[in-house]
């Protein structure tokens, strides 16, 4: 079943076209990953996606509804979560108060504001839960900006989680981390539970072959090849994109 299809997608600043005439198609529970050259217009896709930015033209519809002109905070109560490749955490607050923060936001109780947080025991067993799944359960009284970078990382995609999206979009999930962190990082993309469709932007190549079922490429703004990632990893275009005319060539030639 179709989760998210994207219709001749075009975002022009100015003069320059960073988004051209995009369409794709994305199915309930895949895991798709975007990759390309920096400027290729990967997170201005995402930021199309998420609301961030109006498309010049074209349509985006999420299960067969047009979200086109939807804000952020619309997209987000359909089920569509996202996280930036800056991390947009409260780093001055524990580990659990941003998780309680998050699932908080997801409720109808977010506008009763006199009741204590602590009062919604539910809240709290949510927040167990889905910190034991990256292993961030016995940091939960540390404030955020004394974890490691990783784990700040992997507390991000929790919170993205909260609010139980449909559609995850992750922009870089591995960006600055370490090879094992990013290890960690993929095997809790893998470990999602539900049929958590899953759309990621990245450079992090063992991630990206690591979690994607199937994978789109970009170029100038626009898609120049897709497929499984066997056959991106055998494509020559990918190649020419990523290392050269000359290099590529010499490669095929070993």
């Amino acid at each position: 079943m179709e989760a998210l299809r994207v219709e001749s997608l075009r975002k022009e600043f100015g003069g320059l076209q960073a988004v051209h005439s995009i369409s794709l198609n994305v199915s309930r529970g895949e895991h798709l990953a975007i990759i390309g050259p920096n400027g290729a217009g990967k997170t201005t896709l995402f930021n199309l996606l998420g609301g961030q930015l109006k498309p010049t033209s074209g349509k985006v519809f999420f299960e067969g509804q047009d979200i086109t002109e939807m804000s952020p905070y619309h997209r987000a109560h359909l089920g569509i979560a996202r996280t930036f490749q800056i991390l947009n955490l409260l780093k001055e607050l524990t580990v659990i108060e941003n998780m309680l923060l998050a699932l908080q936001g997801t409720r109808r109780s977010r506008f009763q504001l006199i009741r204590p947080i602590k009062r919604y025991r539910q809240l709290y067993l949510q927040a167990e839960k889905l910190l034991n799944s990256m292993d961030l359960w016995e940091r939960r009284d540390d404030i955020v900006h004394t974890l490691s970078y990783g784990e700040q990382r992997k507390l991000e995609i929790l919170l993205g989680l909260a609010s139980k999206p449909k559609l995850l979009l992750l922009d870089e999930p591995s960006c600055g981390l370490t090879t094992a962190e990013s290890a960690e990082i993929t095997e809790a993309i893998n470990n999602l539970e539900g049929e958590i469709t899953v759309m990621f932007v990245a450079h992090d190549m063992d991630l990206v072959f690591g979690v994607a079922q199937r994978i789109i490429v970009l170029h100038y703004g626009k898609v120049i090849v897709e497929g499984l990632p066997d056959e991106i990893k055998n494509d020559t275009k990918v190649r020419e994109i990523y290392m050269g005319p000359e290099r590529s060539g010499h490669a095929r030639a070993h």
